[in-house]
Order: structure tokens, then C-alpha cells, then sequence
């Protein structure tokens, strides 16, 4: 019996919902343009001769410091716990990924308060030296290029660990074994065979590492490092130079669309066929000197990325609270402001981001999927725009749509204001465009583990397009929206660059309660806030830890 899909009126909406969320997460970048436009001549020379030349170097600089050393942390501690088995090795094989709770802004706050010249790292110094005067003895400045690159590389390597211990976990133990009788060494098979095969992975790896590193503000701005992040939020917030900032948020955008380039073609070389599931790698066993070198390497990235600034921002806080200090109302404000706007910002990015799976899927029974693909795509481009940019962008539209708005509210007597702009909506829209990537790739992941039959047997019992997902796709789906609705509310209250530049007058979150902290050199209830948002930012690592260790087993029982 033929099975008709060709759609009622609830399918047809759903299909056109996909492309006008595209639309929506693509309006910002054409005001982005039409706003740097508006520039004169003489501010597009000024930038290139005055401002473009030495962010741009800096700029460069992190980006290659921070990309290979945490290509270097990640692919060697990815290899050590696949290929090696040494005492630990069960724990850090999941422990490596904590340092991915701290945003790369509370690494550099709180290493500046423990390497500072009168804190707690050298204060023990001098008193283990006998030095009293602290201008006798004093560490170098982590207020450096080279400091920045140290200390976001720490928080950052994971997403190389991830995609690289996933390649290497896959990789069938049949060809290393191969080489191995071939008298191939153990680094010859890493350097010749392994390292080859995980190519793809890494350059994926790296080139998120790369995104965050472009979309960061807090680290560099604590740091003293002036990028092209830096400059456009100065060029806004400090100058209000809107058209300046546009221009400078472009350059930034050309890197951009350079890495997602790199990963796209990282991406199509990643296709290796099997006729059966690869058997993987038997770990090698160390023991001695070799097997506490293994852990030690593989502890010194959580230790220095994780462990200490964790131990410090809890240390801080107990003190705080001890003395009776206490969470002053403004932090309390901040924090609930926090969970407010993420929890809001949340529920839409799930909706959206399903809607604009679900209607892929419909237009996939139809077999002209063709706009539903590109829309997808489109949709999923706000996560590798860096938060500035993306705030440059809406904030035009958003004046843009203030303007509609107000002449249509004017006909019902309402006095002129603004709608949109400085208002908490403004901060939900920016992190949903930013934030919808996950949650379409885990509603398109999900649907894709649902079979089309279900599907059919729907429609055959009379189901429409919006009652087939709500009674038979929903309640599979849970599991998959409900991972993506953590990691998207987590997300949302670490976000900082898109929040410094669209939020109300006097509205504080967390990430910018912590900022101006930093900003003021006061570190009083910074610690508080931080180790706040550390705790949440634990939950997303402890689920990624949970899949890391159920796939290591799977394989490990193929």
C-alpha cells in the first residue's frame, strides 16, 4: 500500500520554518556588512593603517600558539591512554576532559590572582627563600602574549583530545599490528600509521580550538593581549564607533570563514571503509619510570588547567564565607539574572533547532530536500561567528526591527521605545543564533536513530506532520534534547563577549559580574561567580565523560 507524503497544511509550515530560521541566524551577518559600509573612507584607512596591523598579528600570533600547543597536549595525551595502559590511566583518560568546565576568562582571572606579586604562589616563594620585599623577588609577568597562549591552550587542548582519542580508539589494531611485525617501531607506528588515519580528527579538533580562541574576549583583554575581539569591543563600547567596530568584526569574519574552511576539507578526507568493526588497539603496558613519566604527562594539563584553578576559586570562596561575607544581593541578582535568561534562551534554541531538524526530515520522505539541507546549514553557522561579531550584527537589525516595531505600536497609542535592543530579548537572541548548532545537531542525530517506518505507520493511522512528531518522535528524542539543553543552558552562562555588548543598562550575569571584577582589579566576589560557573560548567564534562567511557568499553569489547 502506497503511503502518501505529499504533506498537509502542518507540514507545509514546518518546511517553511527551517528556511526562516536561516534567514534569521543570517539577517545579522548582511547588517553586519551594510553597517561596516556605512563607514567613511578616511575610518576604513585609519583602521587599516592604525588597528588592523598589530590585532591582526596578535591575533595570528595566539591563534598558532594556542592551536599547536593544544594540538601538542591533545593528540600525545589522546595516544598515551589509547595506546598504553599505566597506573591512573582509567582516570584520566576521563579527567583530561575537565579542564573544558572553565571558560578560558576564569583561567586567566584566576591565575592572575595566584601569580600575583603579593598572592599566594609568591608570598610561599619568598618566605621558603627568606625574601621579605617582593620587588627582591617577583616571577615573570603572566600578563603576556606568550602567558595567554599557556593558559588558553590548558582549557582548550580537549576539543583536539576529544575528536583525536575517538579516532584512535576506532583505528583498527590489525594495521598497527601489521607494521609492527613489518619492524616497525612503536614511534614509527604512531608517526607513520596512527598519526595519518587521526589527521582528520585533529584538524577538526584544532580548528574548534581556534573558533574559541577568536571568540574570546575576558582572557585577552585580563591578559593584556589586544586582538581583533578586543578591538571591536573597544571600538564600540569605548569610542561608539559603530561602523569601526563593523569593520573590524569583518576582518574577523574572513578568519572565520578560513577555519571552517579547514575543517570542511579535514572533514571529507575523514572516510575509511571496513568490510567488519575494526578490532582496536591493545594498550601497551609501562611500568616503572616509564609508566609514572605516562601519568605524569598526562596529569600536568589537569593539574595546571583544572585542578589548581578549581582549588583556588573554592579556596577563595570558603574564605569569603567563613568571614562572614556571604553572597552580596548584587551577585544573587546576577546569578538569577544568569539562570533566567539561560534557561529562557535554552527552551527556544531547543525549539528552533528542532523544528529545523523535523522539517529536513519531512522534506527528506519527499525526496526534495535540497532547501531544508542548506537551511540547515545556514542555521548552524552562529557557533563559529565569535560573539562580537555576532553582536556588532544584531545590533543593527535589532535597530532595524525597533524600528518596525515602534511605527506599528504607534498606531495603538504606545509612546516611542525601544523593543528589542538593550533589552534581556536581545541577550536570548544572541545566544539562540550563537547556540542552535547543538541543538540541531542532537535533534538531527536523534531523529537519524528513528526508523522511516515509524514514520510511514504514522502517516498510514492518519497522523499529520506536527501530531507524528509529538507522539511518536518526541518521547524517543528526550534523551538526545535533553543532553543538548545542558550543554546549550551551560553555554549560555559562560557566553561573556555577546553579552558585554547586548545587555540592558545595569543587567549583570555572572560571566560579566566576573569581568568587571577583573576589570576593577578587586577580586572579592569574583571567585564566587567563577566557581559558579565551574560547577556548571562540570555537568556537560561529566556527560561527555559518561559517552567517552561507554564507547572506550564498546570497543574495547568488539
Amino acid at each position: 500500500m502506497a503511503v502518501n507524503v505529499s504533506g498537509g497544511h502542518d507540514e507545509r509550515l514546518w518546511r517553511a520554518a527551517s528556511p526562516a530560521i536561516a534567514l534569521l541566524v543570517a539577517l545579522p551577518l548582511a547588517a553586519l556588512a551594510w553597517q561596516a559600509a556605512q563607514g567613511s573612507a578616511g575610518l576604513w584607512s585609519h583602521i587599516a593603517v592604525h588597528v588592523l596591523p598589530q590585532a591582526s598579528v596578535n591575533t595570528l600570533l595566539l591563534l598558532v600558539g594556542v592551536g599547536a600547543l593544544s594540538l601538542l597536549i591533545g593528540t600525545g595525551a589522546a595516544w598515551l591512554v589509547t595506546a598504553y595502559d599505566f597506573p591512573g590511566r582509567a582516570t584520566m583518560s576521563w579527567a583530561l576532559l575537565l579542564p573544558l568546565a572553565v571558560p578560558t576568562y576564569i583561567v586567566a582571572y584566576t591565575y592572575l590572582d595566584l601569580l600575583h606579586p603579593l598572592g599566594p604562589l609568591q608570598s610561599v616563594l619568598r618566605a621558603l627563600l627568606g625574601i621579605a620585599d617582593p620587588r627582591d623577588f617577583r616571577l615573570p609577568d603572566v600578563r603576556s602574549l606568550g602567558g595567554c597562549i599557556v593558559l588558553m591552550a590548558l582549557v582548550l587542548y580537549p576539543y583536539v583530545y576529544l575528536s583525536t582519542r575517538a579516532m584512535f580508539l576506532t583505528q583498527a589494531a590489525g594495521l598497527l599490528e601489521a607494521a609492527r611485525t613489518l619492524g616497525v617501531g612503536r614511534r614509527g607506528v604512531f608517526f607513520r600509521i596512527a598519526l595519518p588515519l587521526a589527521r582528520p580528527a585533529i584538524a577538526i579538533g584544532t580548528v574548534l580550538v581556534l573558533l574559541e580562541t577568536l571568540n574570546d574576549i575576558g582572557a585577552s583583554e585580563f591578559l593584556g593581549v589586544q586582538t581583533l575581539t578586543v578591538q571591536v569591543y573597544t571600538t564600540w563600547i569605548t569610542r561608539s564607533d559603530l561602523p569601526g567596530a563593523a569593520q573590524i568584526a569583518l576582518a574577523m569574519l574572513l578568519i572565520v570563514v578560513l577555519l571552517v574552511g579547514v575543517e570542511r576539507h579535514g572533514r571529507r578526507r575523514q572516510r575509511y571503509f571496513v568490510q567488519q568493526r575494526p578490532r582496536p588497539m591493545r594498550p601497551h603496558r609501562l611500568r616503572g619510570a616509564a609508566a609514572m613519566l605516562a601519568l605524569f604527562a598526562v596529569a600536568v594539563p589537569v593539574v595546571f588547567g583544572f585542578v589548581l584553578p578549581a582549588a583556588h576559586l573554592a579556596w577563595e570562596t570558603a574564605i569569603r564565607l567563613r568571614q562572614g561575607g556571604g553572597l552580596s544581593p548584587q551577585l544573587l541578582s546576577a546569578l538569577a539574572n544568569t539562570l533566567q535568561v539561560a534557561a529562557l534562551a535554552t527552551a527556544i534554541t531547543l525549539m528552533a533547532g528542532l523544528a529545523v531538524a523535523w522539517a529536513l526530515r519531512l522534506a527528506q520522505a519527499r525526496r526534495r530536500a535540497r532547501l531544508q539541507a542548506i537551511s540547515l546549514r545556514v542555521a548552524g553557522l552562529g557557533y563559529a561567528i565569535p560573539g562580537t561579531v555576532l553582536a556588532i550584527g544584531l545590533l543593527s537589525a535589532l535597530s532595524w526591527g525597533d524600528g518596525a516595531i515602534d511605527a506599528a505600536m504607534r498606531g495603538f497609542g504606545y509612546p516611542p521605545r525601544l523593543w528589542l535592543m538593550g533589552t534581556a530579548a536581545a541577550l536570548v537572541l544572541a545566544y539562540t543564533l550563537r547556540f542552535l548548532v547543538i541543538a540541531i545537531g542532537s535533534a538531527e542525530a536523534g531523529l537519524a536513530r528513528i526508523s522511516p517506518s515509524l514514520d510511514q505507520a504514522a502517516r498510514g493511522l492518519g497522523r499529520g506532520a506536527t501530531g507524528m512528531l509529538g507522539s511518536v518522535h518526541l518521547p524517543l528524542l528526550k534523551p538526545a534534547l535533553a543532553a543538548a539543553a545542558l550543554l546549550v543552558f551551560v553555554d549560555a552562562m559562560k557566553e561573556l563577549p555577546a553579552t558585554l555588548m547586548l545587555r540592558p543598562l545595569g543587567f549583570e550575569t555572572l560571566a560579566t559580574w566576573l569581568y568587571a571584577d577583573a576589570a576593577r582589579g578587586a577580586y572579592e566576589e569574583g571567585a564566587v561567580a567563577a566557581l559558579l560557573i565551574v560547577l556548571a560548567g562540570l555537568l556537560p564534562v561529566v556527560l561527555l565523560a559518561r559517552t567517552g567511557t561507554r564507547l572506550a568499553h564498546e570497543g574495547g569489547a568488539a
